[in-house]
């Protein structure tokens, strides 16, 4: 939701671009505050009991009761990414006291007024994801018409009524688990610029032949597919220790904070999904090196590089760059070669010894150009019998 503010204008981004005009109130885009002709009664009760509120404020009079200029405030609700409602009566107590919260940080100096808007856009991102998941996968199963008559919003507003309080308590007490684990790691940091510029393992997961499964299959089909796929990736992902980065329908996007953790997802992956037969066969890429991080995401040449292993990766194999087979080496989580580790084996047998158990396998491919990498040296990555 931007507003209708004659005084603001187009405003510059975060990231130094210039941000797209306001939406006029009658884009096609969905916006839970911007009232409709005809605005539904029911439905606005459903909006009240969400918002906890009812409709009060223009976005001018939102603006001047916090204490914000028009054009903070129209730089706040387009980084959230709420469409125009024009000088319509749809705002509550609860935008008045975001825009004081938020303004608030700036003037006491806690956040300059870029950082946040960068708040503001990576939370209204993040949570636009998770509502339109809760309603499209969560509530349309559960406000099914249980009797001939009743219309769903009928039903909607008890099952609301009651899940939204412990929907919400769920919701900050995951976002506090994120947020301790994320804080340990910029704690454990080397040193600042680690904490942007970090060293990760990255990996690409992608399942094969996806655009012809999508001209077989039968619309539902595809989604419980995919579903199954991202479902099971992300237990796998956060089983082991790594992150789920996104998830991009046929393909995820994983990192991991060490080589020997990212291999073993990897392998896990390819290992779970060709023991399903429903599962189409996967592929995967991952490239270690200094990876950079922003609302979440993760950016760079590594990342890039991981990309383009995954596309010549063969079908159910793993593919990583010499960087990423550099760093299990020295890990000691796999040998140099074959051959090296014959000889530690022979060398251990012979001093009556325990020879060094390696967990992954390294077998070198031939080198090939990869489009704007340049010439690049893939290996081959498996389990090496014996190992975990």
């Amino acid at each position: 939701m931007t507003v209708d503010d004659t005084g603001s204008g187009e405003g510059e981004g975060v990231d130094g671009r210039v941000d797209p005009p306001p939406l006029s109130a009658s884009s096609e885009r969905g916006d839970p505050l911007a009232p409709e002709p005809g605005d539904d009664p029911l439905a606005l009760r459903l909006e009240q009991l969400i918002l906890g509120a009812e409709r009060r404020y223009t976005p001018f009079q939102a603006a001047r009761s916090a204490g914000v200029s028009m054009e903070l405030a129209s730089r706040f609700w387009r980084a959230m990414g709420f469409a125009d409602i024009g000088q319509a009566k749809a705002l509550t107590e609860a935008d008045v006291l975001a825009l004081r919260r938020l303004a608030g940080l700036v003037e006491a100096g806690l956040l300059s007024e870029a950082m946040a808007v960068q708040v503001a856009r990576s939370t209204g991102q993040t949570t636009a994801r998770l509502a339109e998941w809760q309603i499209d996968s969560f509530l349309e199963g559960l406000t099914e018409p249980p009797e001939p008559g009743m219309t769903r919003t009928e039903v909607t507003y008890p099952i609301v009524e009651l899940l939204l309080p412990e929907l919400e308590e769920f919701l900050v007490y995951v976002w506090r688990r994120q947020l301790a684990a994320s804080a340990g790691r910029v704690v454990q940091a080397a040193d600042d610029e680690e904490m942007v510029d970090r060293r990760l393992a990255v990996g690409f997961a992608d399942l094969v032949g996806f655009t012809r499964l999508t001209r077989r299959m039968e619309e539902e089909e595809l989604g419980e597919l995919v579903e199954a796929f991202e479902t099971t990736a992300a237990d796998l992902v956060a089983a082991r220790g790594g992150r789920l980065i996104k998830t991009l329908g046929d393909e995820v996007l994983y990192a991991a904070d060490d080589a020997g953790t990212a291999a073993d997802i990897a392998l896990l992956l390819v290992e779970t999904m060709s023991n399903d037969e429903t599962m189409p066969e996967l592929r995967v890429g991952m490239a270690f090196g200094t990876v950079t991080t922003r609302m979440g995401d993760v950016f760079g040449t590594t990342v890039n590089l991981a990309s383009r292993l995954t596309s010549i990766a063969p079908r159910d194999a793993v593919l990583v760059d010499s960087a990423f087979a550099e760093e299990l080496i020295r890990t000691g989580d796999a040998p140099a070669s074959e051959a090296q580790a014959a000889e530690e084996a022979a060398a251990a047998e012979k001093e009556g010894e325990e020879p060094p158990v390696y967990r992954f396998a390294l077998q070198p491919m031939w080198q090939r150009p990869v489009r704007g990498l340049g010439v690049v040296e893939p290996w081959l990555l498996t389990r090496r019998a014996g190992g975990e």
